[in-house]
């Protein structure tokens, strides 16, 4: 999804944020629908590649080499245009008419043409209008009613959608932030600003502080699933096991990820409950190549007394990762057949956690498999 190109007649680069937030928008709809969608980052990598200005109207030759150099079966881009008349900012009544296109690559075909119209003021109703038309372009099968699709979409404020808009284009992480508390500030029923601090909390590891903020992520939020993984992150942190689990099973329910159930484990095994085993295993069938899925199996295993089968996991582990000093030692005390001593820091309280959220290639098998059918 391409941002829309502004072609209004006295145009201000005051007014690019609105085709950044139409793309959002669309963004959002299809990512929280289940469709594979390439993020924003993966985007401005390709315009830098290709020497290209964000905010610059495009050719429809650029459009498809932008949407080749990506490896998507389908682009989508448009162009807004505001009625401002002389002045240099338009005021909220001005009348703004959006249209957006899709492009199938791989039949190099051009679907329908999509355009809304009405004022500024109503550009989030607008813009979810957009949203649900393409989504049911793109996935009729899966794309509910347009009424049920408005009702879970409550409008936000125009000034709210501009600071957050304005805040994902910021450079700084101080600008950043500013611009996000604004926008949550200004519209509490606007989701994605509190994902965003929420995740700029969480890489400063302010557990308290982004768990506040993730618990505010709505389930229409195509980042619902990832804020609650963090959020389970940050209960864990917090020793609140119980609530960490509660997040993660219901993250595991609907996506099956090896950081979900390896994460689930971890929480369980703090309760010393030995159904972490089973979750570590799940993890490790995912992704044998990674020592940290190895590790937490043995430590599981070592916890419970089974000496044996925890050394042939460690062993896994330092195979994988040879300067890895922790599995050495726990090997060590599995060939003693050493179990754990409470209080003692060295072997409480050691395991692996995850903090990534990888859910990008599950959803392309999702989509693949969805087209083989």
């Amino acid at each position: 999804m391409l941002p829309l190109f502004n072609l209004e007649e006295n145009k201000s680069s005051n007014l690019d944020w609105i085709g950044e937030s139409v793309a959002e928008t669309i963004h959002e709809a299809l990512g929280s629908s289940g469709l594979l969608v390439l993020s924003r980052e993966d985007r401005e990598e390709v315009y830098h590649r290709l020497s290209l200005r964000t905010g610059v109207v495009l050719t429809k030759a650029s459009v498809m080499k932008i949407g080749e150099a990506l490896d998507a079966g389908q682009v989508i881009f448009g162009e807004l245009r505001v009625a401002s008349g002389d002045q240099p900012t338009p005021d909220l009544k001005a009348d703004l008419r959006m249209v957006v296109h899709v492009i199938d690559l791989k039949k190099l075909r051009e679907g329908p043409e999509f355009s809304v119209e009405g004022p500024l003021d109503s550009l989030s109703q607008l813009e979810t209008k957009l949203a649900w038309l393409v989504l049911h372009r793109l996935a009729p099968d899966n794309a509910p009613s347009e009424e049920a699709f408005v009702r879970d979409r409550a409008p936000v404020r125009v000034d709210a959608m501009e600071n957050y808009v304005r805040g994902l284009m910021a450079p700084g992480e101080d600008q950043k932030i500013k611009l996000f508390t604004q926008a949550a500030r200004l519209d509490e029923h606007f989701s994605q600003p509190n994902f965003q601090l929420g995740r700029i909390a969480f890489a400063k590891k302010d557990y308290k502080t982004a768990g506040l903020w993730l618990a505010k992520v709505t389930k229409s939020d195509s980042h619902f699933l990832e804020a609650a993984f963090l959020r389970g992150i940050c209960k864990y942190y917090q020793n609140d096991f119980d609530g960490a689990i509660d997040q993660f099973r219901m993250v595991a329910g609907e996506i099956p990820l090896n950081e979900v159930y390896n994460d689930l484990g971890a929480a369980l095994s703090r309760k010393n409950d030995t159904s972490a085993t089973e979750n570590f295993n799940k993890a490790l069938e995912g992704d044998e190549a990674d020592p940290d899925y190895w590790f937490n199996v043995g430590y599981s295993l070592w916890k419970q007394g089974k000496f044996a089968l925890a050394a042939a996991n460690f062993r896994s582990a330092v195979e994988r990762a040879p300067g890895d000093q922790e599995a050495t030692t726990m090997l060590g005390y599995c060939l003693k057949s050493e179990g754990p001593r409470a209080g003692d820091p060295r072997s409480e309280g050691r395991e692996r956690i995850k903090t990534t959220f990888e859910d990008s290639a599950f959803r392309q098998l999702q989509a693949e498999l969805r087209k083989s059918r």
